[in-house]
């Protein structure tokens, strides 16, 4: 689309919500609600440290990324059995489907679960099962990526690694999250040149608390494809040109940074800067459970607190699809959607 049709600031919420757009940076542990993680608790006689689920969700007061962490892998206790995957997955897909997003490209923490007793193929299977049932069903595209959490070793990384490959057929690649600050990208150079030799595609947390030196070592070190996050590059005007230069995709996520306390106000989230000054940046809702908001919401909110229009949502979803792992061909048939969407809107 060569220009985006005008379209009337009273109509962007509902054209935000009709867009098709890929969602590249979701957590499934952090798509858990607390209703689902009580009804699962009950189901599997997991005892909770909280006795209601307003006491639960009234707990989700966090100042930083360890305080959030430290809830979440909290209520990954209640995942025991390969149907518990596929449920939260399956919850998570119905939410996608409903705000619009045709390609889902998934975070999953292998470690918080095995370290527990529950097995690599229980995890990954219950999860696959999801995907695959929402594509048949509801026509959502669904991938997997095994995440390494970067506050243990590239020991048990690599154990990670070597424990899912039997299923490699299951997850399309690699990335690295959990607590940054103090565990650089170098940490796990070894288990992502491993994955790279696998063809696996790469992705790395990097540039959420953490400063613009951990951009460059994710993109040098560990050659990822994408970096997560990456609002830090804005503190480096030698990165911010090499992003532009390289189209380096940035996968934002305007809520989470709020609740995170990244940024104080949405009103003066960067994402409208690095969109401007011409890098791949695209929406997404992080750990929505958590985070307040889904994709969408993570869209209506900025938009509103941000003035952004109908030109920054068309860049940002055709972002979104193009930064995808999906095949060009697929790629493009989303694009024709996204552009016949804005066409209706401008239209009606």
């Amino acid at each position: 689309m060569n220009t985006v049709p005008r379209i009337e600031a009273s109509r962007l919420p509902a054209l935000l919500q009709a867009m098709p757009k890929a969602e590249l940076h979701m957590h499934i542990e952090g798509s858990l609600e607390p209703e689902l993680i009580f009804a699962l608790a009950q189901r599997n006689g997991v005892q909770l440290a909280y006795d209601s689920v307003e006491a639960l969700r009234a707990a989700y007061a966090f100042t930083d990324l360890q305080s959030f962490l430290d809830i979440y892998y909290a209520g990954a206790s209640v995942l025991l059995h390969e149907q518990d995957f596929y449920d939260m997955a399956r919850a998570y897909l119905d939410r996608a489907v409903a705000d619009n997003v045709v390609h889902a490209e998934i975070f999953f923490d292998p470690q918080t679960h095995t370290e527990r007793g529950v097995g690599m193929e229980t995890v990954i299977n219950g999860l696959y099962r999801a995907c695959r049932d929402a594509q048949i069903e509801q026509g959502i595209s669904a991938s997997l990526i095994l995440s390494f959490l970067r506050h243990l070793s590239e020991e048990s990384a690599m154990q990670t690694l070597e424990a899912a490959l039997p299923l490699r057929d299951r997850f399309i690649g690699v990335g690295l999250d959990s607590s940054e600050l103090g565990n650089p990208p170098e940490k796990f150079a070894r288990v992502f040149a491993r994955c790279k030799e696998l063809g696996l595609r790469l992705v790395a947390h990097a540039g959420e608390e953490g400063p613009p030196a951990y951009i460059w070592g994710a993109l040098d070190t560990l050659q990822v494809e994408r970096i997560d996050h990456g609002v830090q590059s804005e503190k480096d005007e030698r990165l911010m040109q090499r992003l532009v230069r390289e189209q380096v995709p940035l996968t934002v996520c305007p809520l989470s940074n709020l609740k995170l306390c990244v940024v104080k106000d949405l009103a003066e989230h960067n994402l409208p800067r690095l969109l401007a000054a011409g890098l791949k940046v695209m929406i997404n809702s992080d750990d929505p459970a958590y985070f307040g908001g889904y994709v969408n919401e993570n869209y209506t909110q900025l938009f509103a607190a941000t003035g952004m229009g109908a030109p920054e949502a068309y860049q940002l979803a055709r972002n979104s699809l193009e930064a995808s792992f999906a095949d060009d061909a697929q790629k493009a048939e989303w694009i024709a959607r996204l552009d016949q969407s804005f066409e209706q809107f401008a239209q009606s």
